[in-house]
């Protein structure tokens, strides 16, 4: 299988070295690694030398812009290149944190029909994607995971076959692209750009059906979003007293594509059956965002965003290029000039932004009362390790807080380090009553010093029964299932997200009545094990 692919990945790079702008560019499914590194050397000796961007790269290096020293200079406006007008080829690293603006900026340049974009998506997860903007430009996909790069195969040519005319191969694109219900009419056309060059690498003035089928693979296949459906069943045969064909009633139906049903088939064995799978079950998964915790702006630190006028009011900060950017060609008409002061306005102020995104805490809560708590901080254990081997990519933080008997304890402050988690969580205690409230106001307040610090605290309740010990650490049902109310109001009041999970063996009323007040969703999950309670938890705070 691996033989396959990468002979299929070197003929995609020798298409896209021979009609780069045509095949408006590949989107490289593949970590950082030796395999991506051997395809990349394999593709860019063919290529012109490439631009390479970066995510958040400002649109005055993307772009050009105003050249504020010839302008200054010269006393009139002179407009600066950017790496976009100087390259036709242009490479995106981590390209699944590009954001929605620049993906519609880089949509814009590649429908220009004379650049070429080349994607390197590095997400670990099979949300982090780029935007479908862009995914929507570029005519060519390729996944290099599992492969290695001592296996890189020259290119072999594919076998002869009969050739297809134009309309037959266009309308076995047609019916395939409705088929596996693409939407997008750029796909069809990628399909046949990326079959006629196949054919013209080896030597074929007509596409065959190999061509069609290579192409289907690269350019249709993985931005399918339905599987396709089941071939109709054998027409039962025509009874003796049937009139003819041309005498039954109606016009005649049309007649499917066998053709293209076969070449369907071919290039659905070629798809991994994970794939397969996500089609059956819905839609292939779109990019939702990295994960991360929320954006914020400000004018002190972060990413820088493009400025913006406004006025000094002593807390925003002065960008001083940007602002004789704007005053530089009105100097002539402010009686300025090469040599002369530069005359500002105050419509020429223009004041610094910056984007901060926050990491995210996400705060366990755990009932460690009763005979069953042994058991379900068993699974907490295995669900905050599974968390914490994501947390370098999602940047998450993890605490942990369990209530038991007549108080709640902080067992594992904001952390990130999976060795310092494991071994805390080796001894956790269990046994006592429940008391909910006090895990709930120490949720609230960690979540407050949790903001305080920058940072976006989730809360995750786990437990199986109703609270019966209050905030004094009484036994009173009655005073602590209104005192958990009570905290749990605090905690939507606070516009803390969060998720109850209800791990008894039968789902409580009472508790989905309680998350409802935390204003969070009630899990029933009688037999959490961690993996469960990993998903539900990523599927709750997306």
């Amino acid at each position: 299988m691996s033989a396959e692919r990468w002979a299929q990945a070197v003929r995609t790079a020798r298409c896209l070295a021979l009609d780069p702008t045509g095949l408006g560019g590949l989107h490289l499914r593949a970590r950082a690694g030796d395999a991506r590194t051997a395809f990349l050397a394999l593709l860019t000796d063919r290529l012109p030398a490439a631009a390479r961007l970066h995510p958040d790269m400002g649109d005055d290096a993307l772009f050009g812009g105003l050249d504020l020293a010839e302008t200054l200079a010269h006393g009139r406006p002179v407009q600066r290149a950017g790496l976009i007008d100087r390259h036709k080829l242009l490479v995106l690293p981590m390209a699944e944190r590009t954001t929605p603006g620049l993906a519609a900026r880089l949509g814009q340049v590649l429908d220009g029909g004379d650049r070429s974009l080349i994607a390197l998506d590095e997400g670990a997860e099979p949300d982090e994607r780029l935007p479908p903007a862009l995914v929507d430009r570029m005519g060519l996909f390729l996944d290099l995971d599992g492969l290695r790069a001592a296996d890189l195969p020259d290119l072999s040519p594919l076998p002869d076959g009969p050739a297809l005319s134009s309309n037959d191969l266009r309308g076995q694109v047609v019916a395939l692209t409705l088929a596996l219900g693409i939407a997008s009419q750029r796909r069809g056309m990628f399909t046949l750009r990326l079959a006629q060059t196949s054919a013209s690498i080896d030597g074929r003035a007509e596409v065959s059906e190999a061509d069609l089928a290579f192409a289907i693979q690269v350019a249709l296949l993985p931005h399918a979003t339905q599987m396709p459906p089941a071939p109709p069943e054998e027409a039962a045969e025509t009874p003796d007293d049937a009139p003819p064909p041309d005498e039954q009633d109606g016009p005649p139906k049309d007649q499917p594509l066998p053709d293209g049903d076969i070449l369907l088939e071919a290039a659905l064995a070629s798809l991994p059956p994970d794939l397969l799978s996500q089609l059956a079950q819905g839609a292939v998964p779109r990019a939702t965002g990295t994960g991360a915790g929320a954006t914020r702006k400000g004018n002190r630190r972060g990413r820088p965003l493009p400025p913006r006028a406004g006025r000094l009011d002593g807390r925003a900060r002065l960008d001083l290029v940007a602002t004789l950017r704007a005053a530089a060609p009105w100097q002539r008409l402010r009686g300025g000039g090469p040599g002369q002061p530069v005359q500002v306005r105050a419509s020429d102020i223009r004041l610094k932004r910056y984007e901060t995104r926050s990491d995210r805490l996400l705060i366990f809560a755990v009932d460690a009362s009763g005979s069953a708590a042994f058991a379900r901080l068993a699974e907490v254990k295995g669900a905050v390790e599974l968390l914490l081997a994501e947390a370098y990519a999602r940047r998450d933080h993890v605490a942990l807080i369990a209530f038991r008997g007549t108080a709640a304890d902080l067992l594992l402050p904001p952390t990130r380090s999976l060795l310092r988690t494991k071994k805390e969580l080796s001894g956790l205690p269990g046994g006592g009553g429940t008391p909910l409230a006090a895990g709930l106001r120490q949720s609230a307040e960690l979540a407050h010093q949790a903001r305080g610090r920058g940072m976006d605290p989730a809360v995750i309740v786990l437990t199986d029964g109703r609270p019966n010990i209050t905030l004094a650490g009484e036994a009173a049902r009655g005073t602590a299932t209104a005192e958990a109310t009570t905290m749990a109001r605090t905690l939507r009041a606070a516009q803390v997200p969060g998720l109850l999970i209800d791990a008894g063996n039968r789902p409580t009323p009472a508790l989905a009545t309680l998350a409802a007040e935390m204003g969070a969703p009630c899990v029933p999950l009688p037999r959490a094990d961690a993996e469960k309670m990993r998903r539900t938890v990523a599927q709750a705070l997306a």
